[in-house]
């Protein structure tokens, strides 16, 4: 397999421009029509995002988590404010951010590797043929799937198939990853396992990535930051944790240190006694 170095060059973002905040939030409202008037999901929303930074949203239910997904990844437009990439403005989805949704979006009548290769092709046509089977392949092989290339979704575990889409979605080499709880609905066991790789993928292709989760493991696990939202409706960032653990980083190292069982309870704190009155 040919190394990370040898693949095409990544796609560039919306702007080139280097002094720019990289991905940035300011002001941000969001407010939805109903028939009864409006529903204001987002207030105030004001932040910075580096490049090649690992930031989880965490919150109840409610709270504007995939609204500000959606205006990142630009299928929906903030109502007051701004999101911008390198000081453009997200107008629309590009190749350069890409989602994994916990439900994979899976083509069920291609293989895996067809469905890697769909998105390569689509997002990037000027690769020739030889460049394009080397980077599914390569992506393949990141996530452990080379041997099942030529299964189907139908054919294969839940937890493969979200490997497929992580994969569909870096063999786009994009800067930004949008990750909408995508181990939601996997075990324990295999859940961790797909952490890790996940880790290791994004230490050596260093896409800037926003994660959707509730889980506070979880979020200590792969952060830099964690963004606790507050609940809705008007929701807005309550606090933004720092996550000091160094990288790599193992889960049985981290358990073990003072300061995960001290975040890990702050976060407990804000999410579940001092929001817990507004959940239903």
């Amino acid at each position: 397999m040919p190394e990370t170095s040898q693949l095409p060059p990544p796609i560039s973002p919306l702007s080139s421009g280097q002094d720019q905040p990289f991905l940035h939030f300011e002001g941000v409202g969001q407010v939805f029509k109903s028939r009864s008037g409006g529903f204001e999901a987002l207030r105030n929303i004001n932040l910075t995002v580096s490049r090649g930074e690992f930031v989880c949203v965490i919150g109840h239910s409610g709270c504007g988590k995939s609204t500000l997904l959606n205006m990142v990844s630009g299928f929906l437009h903030p109502t007051s404010g701004s999101v911008t990439m390198q000081g453009a403005a997200i107008e629309s989805p590009g190749p350069d951010r890409m989602v994994v949704f916990q439900n994979y979006s899976l083509l069920p009548w291609k293989t895996v590797r067809q469905n890697v290769e769909l998105a390569v092709k689509a997002a990037r046509p000027e690769l020739d043929p030889a460049s394009s089977r080397q980077v599914v392949e390569h992506h393949l092989e990141m996530v452990h799937l080379s041997n099942a290339a030529d299964q189907r979704p139908g054919q294969i575990s839940g937890g493969m198939k979200q490997r497929v889409a992580i994969a569909r979605a870096l063999a786009v080499s994009p800067a930004v990853l949008v990750l909408d709880e995508p181990f939601g609905a996997l075990d324990a066991i295999t859940k961790e396992e797909l952490q890790e790789e996940l880790l290791a993928i994004w230490r050596e292709q260093k896409p800037t990535v926003l994660m959707i989760t509730h889980d506070i493991d979880e979020a200590l696990f792969l952060a830099d930051r964690v963004v606790m939202m507050t609940n809705g409706p008007a929701a807005g960032i309550g606090e933004i944790l720092e996550v000091p653990f160094e990288r790599p980083r193992r889960y049985e190292a981290i358990q073990v240190d003072p300061r995960y069982g001290q975040l890990r309870n702050h976060a407990l704190d804000f999410l579940y006694r001092r929001f817990a009155h507004d959940v239903d």
